[in-house]
């Protein structure tokens, strides 16, 4: 049976889009689901002139410095997907963040390895997820979140919802609503501007 949310504590943060601190201070990783959550859930697909298979995907660019803000302040971000694609892997790859893709879905094995290899008890990590294949992991999460568009089953389970939908900015959200809640919002904004700024000078000196 279904719970109702109107039962869990947890509800009213996540209607009000909020993060208890308690909650933010604890959490090391980060999981993040691709397809849907990173993107919007739709993939272009077409052939090239000699028969090769093309896929492409919509990524927000905003969500990827979002990421790397929140490694900024010492949490794990790592991309698992159940759909193998090269788009995915070209993104990870781009933004230097661990990735596993598994076209049988297997998430909970693989993220089962992560968190026996980096120390990490599951009430230590977070996942933003959005539809049915996520929801096994989704459910041992410390931290469940949700895209504003998610399918009913994983908004059911949700500590924190977000406002936007997937693949439009619900990762920042996440990254900003988190690094808040623990306080380290503004620190790390201020050291990515002081960061940028320099690289700035030192590039005009030249």
């Amino acid at each position: 049976m279904a719970r109702s949310r109107r039962q869990l504590p947890e509800a009213v943060a996540a209607a009000a889009h909020t993060i208890p601190a308690a909650v933010a201070d604890r959490i090391r990783l980060v999981v993040l689901d691709v397809d849907g959550v990173l993107t919007d859930a739709g993939v272009y697909l077409g052939r090239t002139g000699t028969g090769e298979q093309v896929e492409l995907k919509r990524f927000d660019i905003q969500d990827g410095l979002g990421m790397k803000l929140l490694e900024e302040d010492g949490v794990r971000v790592i991309l698992i997907s159940g759909r193998v694609s090269p788009a995915t892997a070209v993104r990870a790859e781009e933004l230097g963040i661990e990735y596993h893709q598994d076209a049988g879905a297997r998430k909970l094995a693989i993220l089962q390895t992560i968190l026996e290899r980096e120390g990490i008890d599951w009430s230590e990590t977070a996942m933003l997820a959005d539809d049915l294949p996520d929801l096994a992991i989704f459910r041992r999460m410390g931290l469940k979140c949700a895209v504003a568009n998610a399918q009913p089953e994983i908004l059911d389970e949700a500590d924190w919802v977000s406002e936007r939908r997937g693949g439009h900015g619900a990762v920042r959200e996440l990254s900003r609503t988190l690094l808040s809640a623990r306080g380290a919002w503004e620190r790390i904004v201020e050291d990515y501007v002081t960061r940028t700024s320099e690289m700035i000078d030192t590039s005009e000196v030249r």
